[in-house]
């Protein structure tokens, strides 16, 4: 019992009685606050009893918060579910089709980065400056699900609709396999511009009704959901993903949408500041334009979030060339794709156990810093492996390393936006640093594809190349520090407007 209030307590510490809010908008529906001075808790018990949190006009009591949590984990899960399972049999059904590594990574890399580069943007801050009965984010997660099912069952049905296409062309079919590549080009197409619309402002929504003073220790259970969603495929499912592929796309549509569904259903927004009034524009040209120079002067004159966007954009692609092309380095070393999927597994368990520490750690001694120290240790341990690592027992063993401390990374710095970015624009500098992403995303798997292709699938150089831009993004957060402690640091950091 005491090792469960211990951890109830890690999870939902209670707010200092100076944050308890004293007000809310009626909308949001508060619980009834005591009137007279609110005593001091002698137990836990009392404390999670006298419990309050808030975002905003949203406020929490115990229960509340539970429920809140419960549902945007979730949403998480289907969410991460989609995320993790959907590429890896993407690529193998793509090597089925006996698809080019350079073909795979730009239909499966640079396709997705691409579209987030001209459609993450508009969406967030679309997104930021809307107001409606169902909030500013509800609705831009809501509406593309449908297009996420619809896509997922297209991909599962690619050899079948790419046969009809193949009948119905005749004598002008480029062939079976090309039209077969081609239905899955386009389905794969639609499912990255609804995926891009959801991901744009799922942050958003976290940043929104989440209480900041808990945003680490969620995005620890955040973290921890989509390490059970990526142990769920990768132990169970991974090694048939060959034979069974329709079956797995079709199970993914089912989950995302009940899930995604029931967590737009339920999460309730609440109420945000009116918005400023855009200046007058004589045409949608002009207005267009001057949307989009505000947009690069409030994202991109600063050299403190250039700086931000840069680190925290090599520390995503980090582990993209390792990620791209593990699961054919697998194969290659004679491991296979079902000691591909333990392996993975393995790296996801460990993860697991550490998620929830390690987003405790990002509350209590900053995002910051969790992420320099992680990313340093990634790089230097992934140029180590580039050099070593010859046979398959090495491979796994890098590949583990691989995928905890870049875990380490991804987990100490989810909370990293909500740090520093500000709040009232949140989305809005998210999509920027995602633009920035979106460009890495675009070039790095194309170019390790290339490099892979001309040097006879020498794998082993993907752990080099994760290495080097690793320690880049190390370099880009030591500058991030230094503007950080001028702005204040963590005792008093205030976000430049």
């Amino acid at each position: 019992m005491r090792g469960g209030l211990f951890f109830s307590s890690l999870l939902f510490p209670p707010p200092p009685m100076s944050s308890l809010p004293t007000s809310a908008s009626s909308s949001a529906s508060p619980p009834i606050l005591p009137s007279g001075p609110v005593p001091v808790a002698s137990t836990w018990r009392d404390r999670w009893a006298q419990g309050r949190w808030s975002n905003g006009t949203l406020v929490y009591g115990s229960s509340g918060l539970v429920l809140l949590f419960a549902l945007l984990l979730l949403g998480d899960f289907a969410w991460s579910l989609k995320e993790r399972a959907v590429t890896p049999v993407a690529q193998v059904l793509l090597k089925q089709m006996q698809a080019s590594d350079l073909f795979i990574a730009l239909v499966v890399g640079s396709v997705p980065a691409g579209l987030g580069l001209l459609l993450g943007p508009i969406v967030a801050v679309r997104s930021d400056r809307h107001r409606g009965p169902w909030g500013r984010r509800i609705p831009y997660l809501f509406l593309p699900t449908p297009f996420i099912v619809v896509s997922l069952v297209g991909m599962a049905f690619t050899p079948d609709l790419g046969a009809a296409l193949h009948s119905v062309l005749g004598g002008a079919s480029p062939g079976e396999r090309v039209c077969a590549l081609i239905v899955f080009s386009l389905m794969w197409s639609l499912f990255e511009v609804a995926s891009v619309t959801a991901n744009a402002v799922f942050g958003g929504l976290i940043n929104d009704v989440v209480p900041p003073t808990l945003v680490g220790r969620f995005y620890g259970l955040f973290r921890a959901t989509s390490l059970l969603a990526g142990m769920a495929f990768t132990f169970h499912l991974m090694g048939r993903a060959e034979q069974h592929f329709a079956a797995i796309f079709i199970g993914i549509a089912l989950i995302y949408g009940l899930g995604f569904a029931l967590m737009c259903w339920r999460v309730r927004e609440g109420e945000y500041p009116p918005l400023e009034d855009a200046p007058a524009a004589h045409d949608a040209t002009s207005a267009a334009g001057g949307a989009l120079g505000r947009y690069l002067r409030e994202c991109f004159t600063q050299p403190y979030y250039l700086w931000l966007f840069l680190a925290m954009t090599l520390g995503l692609v980090a582990g993209n060339p390792v990620n791209s092309f593990g699961v054919f380095y697998a194969k290659h070393v004679g491991l296979g794709l079902d000691g591909y999927g333990k392996y993975l597994a393995l790296t996801y368990a460990i993860s697991l156990l550490l998620a929830l520490p390690v987003g405790w750690l990002a509350d209590r001694w900053h995002p910051l810093r969790v992420g320099l120290t992680a990313i340093t240790a990634y790089g230097l341990a992934m140029l180590a492996a580039g050099t070593l690592v010859r046979e398959g027992g090495q491979f796994a063993l890098a590949f583990v390393l691989h995928g905890v401390l870049s875990g380490i990374y991804l987990t100490g710095t989810a909370a990293l936006g909500q740090y520093l970015f500000p709040r009232t624009r949140f989305a809005q500098f998210q999509s920027a640093m995602s633009l920035m992403a979106a460009l890495g995303y675009m070039v790095v798997p194309p170019l390790m594809g290339a490099w892979l292709d001309a040097t006879g699938n020498e794998y082993r150089h993907t752990f080099i190349a994760s290495g080097a831009l690793a320690l880049g993004a190390a370099l880009a957060f030591v500058m991030v520090h230094r503007h950080f402690q001028r702005l204040g640091g963590a005792g008093g950091y205030r976000a430049p407007e």
